[in-house]
This record gives structure tokens, sequence and C-alpha cells, in this order.
């Protein structure tokens, strides 16, 4: 009996599964009439005719030389400062890997926020840089002063672990709460 039943499972499921080979095959492409959710529209469904437009931003890496390098990166137009921030945290891409570009920005780097509050950048990490060596500190720091100089921050950055403002330490050794690009000139590739 278990032998029967187990043979009517099996030419059932066969049956069922030819059922889906039955599409007639033609040798005219044929028109979609309807795509449901508008899913060809040239604007954004459910917006006011919106479009997404894409502008380039410069972030900054670490070249082969040890200087901090602008590349460019594509980001939804406009540009907020926590999206240009959340590409320099995507780092270098693998051709710019072989060619010596390097991040010195953690592996395990959360960025919590990035806002503009007039010219000054907020940038809201979720642990201190103080694990890094001084000199990966410094290049750190770097790339996200010149980064969030380049989006928009041209009255400086201050940086803060969970909501609490730290000082940056800059390459001449001091720390500062607002850090500019001024400060971190002398790290572009001349």
């Amino acid at each position: 009996m278990k032998r029967v039943r187990a043979v009517l499972f099996v030419l059932a499921g066969a049956l069922m599964l030819a059922g889906c080979t039955l599409v007639p095959t033609t040798e005219s492409p044929s028109t979609i009439s309807h795509v449901g959710f508008e899913l060809l529209s040239p604007t954004i469904p459910g917006t006011d005719n919106g479009k997404v437009t894409f502008i380039t931003r410069p972030i900054y890496i670490v070249d082969a030389t040890g200087h901090l390098s602008p590349l460019s990166r594509i980001v939804a137009s406009p540009a907020t400062l926590d999206s240009v921030i959340g590409e320099l945290l995507v780092g270098p891409t693998s051709i710019e890997r072989f060619a010596g570009f390097t991040s010195d920005l953690p592996k395990g780097f959360v960025l919590v926020g990035a806002t503009l509050s007039g010219k000054l950048g907020v940038i809201d990490i979720a642990t201190p840089l103080t694990s890094l060596s001084l000199t990966d500190q410094v290049l750190a720091l770097g790339q996200l002063v010149l980064t969030a100089y380049d989006a928009g921050a041209t009255g400086g950055i201050e940086i803060t672990v969970a909501g609490t403002p730290r000082l940056s330490l800059l390459p001449d050794g001091q720390r500062k709460l607002i850090v500019t690009r001024a400060d971190f000139a002398s790290l572009l590739n001349p």
C-alpha cells in the first residue's frame, strides 16, 4: 500500500511539473502592454515626478606614498555629508588597491551619523580612533576632515563618539575639538 501511495505521489508531482512546460513558444517577440507598480516610469513612483540624479564628490584615500589623494565617487544628488562619508567608508576599489591606495579607517569603523550644522560637520562614530597608532589616527582623521570639507563642512568637523565630543589628534601632535582642512593640508599629495 505504501508503494502504491508513493507511486501515485510521484505521478501527481510529475503531472503538475509537466503543466509548467505547456507554455506556447512563438518565433516573434511579443510586447508587454502593462507593467505593474510603475516599474517602467521615468520618475520615482509615489513622488511628484521626482527623479534621481547623481553627482561626483571627492573622497580622500591614502596613496602609495602615505599622502592623502582625492578620488571621485558617485553619490545621489543632493549629496549629504552622511552619504559622502559613507562612500569613504567603502574604501578603495580593487583597482585602486592594486594601484597602492589604502584607507587608514579601521575595518570595523561604524559611522553613527554625519550632519552639517551650518558649515560645521559633526561626525558621530561608535568607537574612538584611539585603538589606532598615532600615525594611523592622523591619516584617518585627515581622510574624514578633507572628505567632509569637500562635502560642505568648510568650517571644520567635530568628531563625537556616541554623541560625546572628542579631541582630535593633529599632524603636529596637538589636539583640538574642531579641526579644519588647514590642519591636515600637510598630508595632501603635493
